[in-house]
């Protein structure tokens, strides 16, 4: 059976479903995540663009030459990332209605995780991106 996920923004203006499996399910330690998310690491559910349907008062920000970032104009939430020439698009695990949905397979770009964080979960740790 194909997995539903919805979710959004913190004030609700901005919406999402993902019809379908994600892609992939990563923690990424990345500082252009902690840099964008604010937190030591972004949870997120990667997805085909095309499975995906937004709705709401969106604005994004280049993080680098190929991601684009997707906030809430009205709250700020970070909602998304994206690679627009990938067709993909990742959704916040913790802007999910049901955050439980979110089931991670592996920690990536570790070589950025910061000292604090002990990661003791036994999923694979990558110092930079995921093996192809």
């Amino acid at each position: 059976m194909a997995g539903r996920y919805e979710g959004g923004c913190m004030c609700g203006a901005v919406r999402y479903v993902a019809e379908g499996e994600p892609v992939n399910e990563r923690i990424c330690h990345c500082r252009s995540c902690q840099r964008a998310i604010g937190a030591a690491f972004n949870a997120r559910l990667l997805f085909r663009a095309t499975a995906v349907t937004l709705t709401g008062p969106v604005k994004t920000a280049s993080s680098s030459p190929e991601v684009q970032r997707g906030f809430c104009c009205e709250c700020g939430t970070t909602v998304f990332s994206g690679r627009q020439s990938a067709g993909v698009i990742a959704v916040t695990s913790g802007s999910l209605d049901d955050p439980a949905q979110f089931r991670p397979t592996m920690h990536i770009w570790t070589s950025s995780r910061q000292p604090w964080l002990v990661l003791d979960d036994g999923l694979p740790q990558h110092e930079q991106a995921a093996p192809a």
